[in-house]
């Protein structure tokens, strides 16, 4: 544990500061700094994300391009359009 913030300024403003690395901050009261172990949860609550980008998935089930074929043995060769259920419902 670190050792309490030093009391500094006048009795009337009740102002604390600590020192550290980079020069004499001011304490806000009610404020807490934040710890490693908050980062820590914070970080562990975040979804998870890919580490590098991710394709698209575009094979079997989910291949939208491949319902906009030519119908092998359909009359002309005509482009089958899929049967999408109505939006909203």
């Amino acid at each position: 544990m670190s050792a309490a913030p030093a009391f500094d300024g006048t009795p009337e403003t009740g102002l604390l500061t600590e020192p550290t690395a980079v020069g004499t901050q001011l304490l806000v009261p009610g404020v807490a700094p934040i710890s490693l172990r908050d980062r820590l949860a914070m970080r562990a609550a975040a979804p998870l994300e890919p580490k590098k980008p991710q394709r698209p998935p575009d094979i079997g089930l989910f291949d939208l391009a491949a319902r906009s074929q030519l119908d092998l043995f359909g009359p002309g060769g005509r482009i089958i359009e899929p049967e999408l259920p109505p939006r909203g419902g």
